[in-house]
């Protein structure tokens, strides 16, 4: 577990102050640099010891066979996963004759600070060799928002106590050995030696390697380029093999004085570019990258991040450890997507090989949604990189004997990786979760030429799959049989509340779409019948519903299913100590999925409906997945729990800085990152989207005194700042310098010319406090940082 110790809470940065090598693997996670493009895991610049090496490209990935012990028609065969590419982050350091490493010698001080503002992973170092030698490193890594394809080192070695000769090797290095594997369904498939060589290239205190992998015939370039600046002599020397190259520098220090390298990197992917050009793409970036220099570099990083905290900030006054953690949730998600253009966010960013490195419902269902408010231009991307892969979704409903597309549970390059079907193609919702994605960004940013360039027929062919999956009863009710929900507990359903409401969601705003581009939709064969048909069937989808209860029903016939037996079955995950011909049939729920539905729906249900149905599924859901915290505190609070949200949004929010799913070593957790903004935004500033206005209902929690958050909307920069009493809101800046939305059900227009200040009354909820099962109470922010008993799961 990372503690508060060694891992202080401070607005700006995440501080490490001493190591503890038991952590390793974990501060890897948190101290990774992306930028959506390149992803650089905080491994130590001299590459031992680690937890996991890793250095990613977005996209590039192997094929591998998927072993079924008996198969099944439709079942996918090849899996994907993320390849761990060249580490150009080796510098490694020998003072005199004796190799650096942190376990030998005597550590006098050790540092790193992610800070969040300048976009930058800073190490301080002083160091005492075994013979007694004393020298100083501190190591500034970035990886660029600005320029796509770079990253870079400052590396500077002091002198302390007498004259020494320092000798750096910095190097470039493929095929880096893995751990072992591992039992964990969560670990990635280790892959032995993916890389193979096809080119490399010296010049000077420059090189690029070439390599290709085997089985899925992507190749990429890797290049490496040095400043070097030393008082007196320095010997300088360059080589390069197939799977190494090295620049060696050598150099002697006398007391106070100082070898400053800084080294500059380039990356480069395709499977479509010839060699020539993706060694000349990697050779050009390195020239830019020396064009602009180190201070050029960082100077540019600072000037994008005060670009997006001036949109996206939020502060809380009242919980310092939820103010960092929303922080550095919001950072990640900003280096997961800033620079993909056109390219996935998985589900651990470029932080980790966890989950192979796929792409589920987490991107547009939990991470698209805050980027949207905060970074729009990352999800254009996004949504350009799905709909890219619509062919093969229409081959993989094909393939199920369906019309329309049917997209992917978890991939990387567009293909079917999931080799579990009741949690994995029977859980068509995504579909829907990627056409809701598209109608929030049109909605949100007011941008309407993304739905014609590749929205529309998105939307057209998910709706397509909905009538083709869906059906009429004699009674004209449409049902969807067969389906799985957000709860992998409650598999191969009919009408799962949450699945029948977005296919109903996505069918008509497909049918709207039309309408806006009716000469593009008859391209597309889409006719007059077809979208009455969409209409039609929106309309008539059941919503399950136990009068007697008075609570809706998370699928057909939930509220009769046996009730589980929490009291002698309660070691979580469950899904790892009971089988599922268990969990199937029993009223025990993995993640919020009603509860979801009412978040993502919430105009489809009434205060008193929220409030009974809050109250009945928080008695039975398990949390075994990292995706509930946030939606459970989004609802808690909009039902007047609002200390209970609190708690949710706590744990929502230390996922990773507190490894509570003890699994951050395998990379940081993108969704419940956005959970945290989530949580604070959805639930304690009340936002809500889906009915096309804006509308926002703040109430806080005790402990809050305030909390301020800021949002694009339309173009529109708005500030919300909330106490217990009042909320302001500020309109910023905007198209037309004024407007309209919605705070606590009543329309308000906003302009530029002055802030409007709004009376807040408290809420008391209609219902008393729910339990949870024994437990599963969320993490108290007042009882320490102990995690969830055994809370790891397969998806979590």
């Amino acid at each position: 577990m990372i503690t508060q110790e060694a891992f202080p809470v401070e607005p700006w940065q995440v501080r490490e102050t001493r190591l503890d090598l038991k952590l390793l693997a974990q501060s890897e996670s948190l101290f990774a640099l992306s930028n959506g493009h390149i992803g650089l895991r905080g491994n130590f610049d001299e590459g031992e010891p680690h937890g996991l090496p890793g250095t990613y490209l977005n996209s590039f990935f192997e094929v591998r066979p998927l072993p079924y012990a008996e198969a099944g028609f439709g079942y996918p065969e090849a899996g994907q996963t993320v390849v761990d590419v060249t580490n150009g982050k080796l510098l490694r350091l020998m003072v005199n004759d004796e190799l650096f490493d942190v376990r030998y010698g005597h550590l006098l001080d050790h540092e790193r600070i992610l800070d969040l503002r300048a976009g930058t992973l800073v190490r301080r170092v002083h160091w005492r060799s075994p013979a007694g030698r004393e020298v100083k490193l501190i190591s500034t890594r970035l990886v660029s928002l600005a320029h796509r394809s770079v990253a870079a080192i400052e590396y500077v070695v002091e002198a302390v106590d007498e004259f020494v000769r320092v000798t750096v090797q910095s190097e470039l290095v493929s095929n880096e050995g893995q751990p072992a594997t591992s039992n964990d369904p969560r670990v990635s498939a280790v892959l032995d030696k993916p890389l193979e060589p096809v080119d490399h290239e010296t010049t000077e205190n420059r090189v690029v390697l070439m390599h290709r992998t085997r089985a899925s015939g992507l190749m990429m370039s890797a290049g490496m380029d040095h400043d070097i600046d030393v008082p007196g002599r320095v010997e300088v020397q360059t080589e390069a093999h197939a799977d190494l190259a090295r620049t060696t520098v050598i150099c002697g220090l006398r007391p106070g004085q100082k070898l400053r390298i800084v080294k500059y990197l380039a990356y480069g992917w395709s499977s479509l570019r010839s060699r020539p050009a993706l060694r000349d793409q990697a050779a050009g970036a390195l020239a830019g990258a020396k064009y602009s220099g180190w201070q050029g570099l960082v100077d540019a990083q600072r000037e994008y991040l005060d670009n997006f905290w001036d949109s996206a900030d939020v502060e809380v006054e009242g919980d310092p450890v939820i103010q960092q953690a929303v922080r550095f949730g919001l950072f990640h998600l900003l280096q997961s997507s800033a620079r993909a253009e056109r390219r996935g966010i998985a589900s651990k960013g470029l932080t980790g090989t966890g989950y192979d490195g796929h792409i589920f419902w987490d991107t547009e269902g939990f991470v698209l949604p805050v980027l949207t408010y905060t970074a729009p231009h990352a999800v254009a991307d996004a949504l350009r990189w799905r709909a890219s892969t619509l062919h093969v979704a229409k081959e993989r409903a094909a393939e199920l004997g369906l019309e329309g597309a049917a997209f992917p549970w978890r991939t990387i390059h567009g293909q079917e990786c999931s080799g579990y079907w009741p949690a994995g193609t029977a859980a068509f919702h995504i579909n829907a979760d990627i056409a809701i994605a598209f109608e929030r960004y049109r909605i949100v940013t007011g941008d309407q030429s993304l739905e014609e360039e590749c929205g529309l027929e998105v939307l057209i062919e998910t709706a397509r799959l909905w009538r083709s999956l869906g059906h009429h009863d004699r009674h004209g009710v449409w049902h969807l049989d067969g389906v799985t929900g957000p709860d992998e507990y409650t598999a191969i359903v009919r009408d799962n509340v949450f699945t029948n409401l977005m296919a109903a969601h996505n069918l008509q705003v497909a049918a709207e779409a039309c309408a806006r581009h009716p000469e593009k939709a008859r391209e597309l064969g889409v006719s007059t019948e077809e979208t009455a048909a969409w209409r039609d069937a929106a309309h008539a989808a059941n919503i399950p519903y136990d009068e007697e209860l008075g609570v809706h029903q998370q699928c057909e016939g939930f509220t009769t299913f046996a009730e589980w037996d929490f009291e002698n079955r309660h070691s979580y995950p469950l899904l790892l100590h009971e089988p599922y011909v268990r969990l199937y049939p029993a009223q025990v729920i993995k993640q919020a999925d009603l509860v979801l539905a009412m978040q993502w729906q919430s105009h489809a249900f009434t205060p008193e409906q929220k409030a009974r149905n809050v109250d009945y599924y928080e008695r039975r859901m398990v949390r075994d997945s990292s995706l509930s915290a946030c939606t459970q505190a989004v609802m808690c609070a909009e039902v007047g729990h609002l200390e209970l949200a609190h708690d949710y949004a706590f744990e929502a929010a230390l996922i990773d800085l507190r490894d509570l799913h003890l699994n951050t070593r395998d990379g940081l957790h993108m969704a419940s990152l956005a959970g945290a903004w989530t949580a604070l935004v959805g639930g304690f500033g009340g936002l809500r989207d889906d009915e096309g206005i804006l509308s926002l209902d703040p109430q806080l929690p005790d402990s809050f005194a305030r909390l301020c958050f800021r949002l694009i909307w339309q173009g529109h920069r708005l500030t919300v700042s909330v106490t217990h009493d009042e909320v302001t809101y500020t309109l910023r800046d905007g198209p037309d310098g004024e407007l309209k939305f919605r705070h606590a059900g009543e329309d308000l227009i906003l302009t530029t010319s002055e802030p409007s200040t709004v009376a807040l009354t408290r809420r008391e909820p209609l219902l008393p406090r729910p339990p949870q099962p024994p437990g599963r109470e969320p993490m108290h922010r007042h009882s320490g940082l102990a995690s969830p008993k055994g809370a790891v799961s397969q998806r979590s």
